[in-house]
């Protein structure tokens, strides 16, 4: 009888680690049914082409009027490109190029940017997007403004048609630019009378613009002369997005006679045919 004590403790001890086993499976299995957060999709896109190679030979040759007269070095400098400095070229890449012809000088750039969420909650998609509205908001636009009447015709949305509507010079744009007039066919020009017909003031270019067909979001920001300068100088900027990965293509002519005054309707052309080309070219 002197052992059954012991016998009795022992008993105790093992319903105790039963229970107290019991008790973890039973937490582990509530744990197991709460609900989990499943991480967004990835981005399409893993990498970036090559800057300095993403435009076709040809399409530079129009792009930069002049280069194609030069001798054989300077030519191919000129179409060989700059690439931007950059320290992760899986994030980050750019290139430049600029022309000097007889009557003006031509500069062209583009970046390339792959943007990746780090919130497993927020896809990159997600993260582009608001990368891509910052860009859009900055040149006065809104992808939500309902399109004016000439939107179909013109290929997206005048910018006459959002908040920024009515205002002009240092008003409506960012670091006092203008964009243009509110209205498409009014008779005055975002330049002061160029008409974005080499000049001859007899017709009208386009103003900034939400695109169609362009990626998944697209921008057209037209920068004329800043008000009070002498020279003429107009900059055209497409900004696209498509998956997780923002593009900007700028395209500039300083005319070499201050009386020139830049086309603006071919800038805007060539800056979206570029534009429409890297975004073929990231589809392949």
């Amino acid at each position: 009888m002197a052992y059954v004590p012991g016998v009795a403790l022992l008993a105790a001890l093992v319903v105790g680690c039963s229970a107290g086993s019991d008790s973890n499976a039973n937490g582990a299995d509530s744990k197991a049914g709460s609900p989990t957060v499943t991480p967004a999709p990835p981005g399409k896109y893993e990498t970036l082409p090559a800057p300095c190679r993403a435009v076709p030979r040809g399409m530079l040759k129009d792009l930069l009027p002049g280069a194609a007269q030069l001798p054989g070095d300077q030519q191919e400098k000129v179409f060989r490109g700059s690439a931007s400095v950059t320290y992760d070229t899986d994030r980050k890449v750019g290139c430049s190029w600029k022309s000097d012809a007889p009557n003006a000088t031509r500069s062209l750039s583009i970046d390339l940017e792959r943007v990746v969420s780090y919130d497993p909650a927020v896809s990159d998609d997600d993260r582009a997007d608001t990368v891509y509205s910052k860009k859009e908001k900055a040149a006065g636009l809104s992808s939500s403004t309902a399109p004016g009447p000439d939107a179909e015709k013109n290929g997206g949305t005048p910018s006459g048609t959002g908040k920024d509507a009515g205002k002009s010079g240092d008003e409506g744009t960012p670091d006092g630019a203008a964009t243009g007039s509110a209205d498409p066919s009014s008779s005055s020009s975002p330049s002061g009378g160029d008409g974005g017909a080499g000049g001859s003031g007899t017709e009208e270019a386009l103003p900034s613009r939400v695109l169609d067909n362009l990626g998944d979001a697209a921008f057209l920001h037209d920068l004329p002369t800043r008000a009070g300068s002498t020279a003429q100088h107009r900059t055209v900027s497409v900004v696209f997005r498509t998956s997780n990965v923002v593009v900007t293509v700028r395209y500039a002519e300083q005319p070499a006679l201050i009386t020139l005054v830049p086309d603006s309707k071919e800038l805007q052309e060539k800056a979206q045919a570029l534009a429409r080309k890297l975004a073929e070219t990231l589809a392949e």
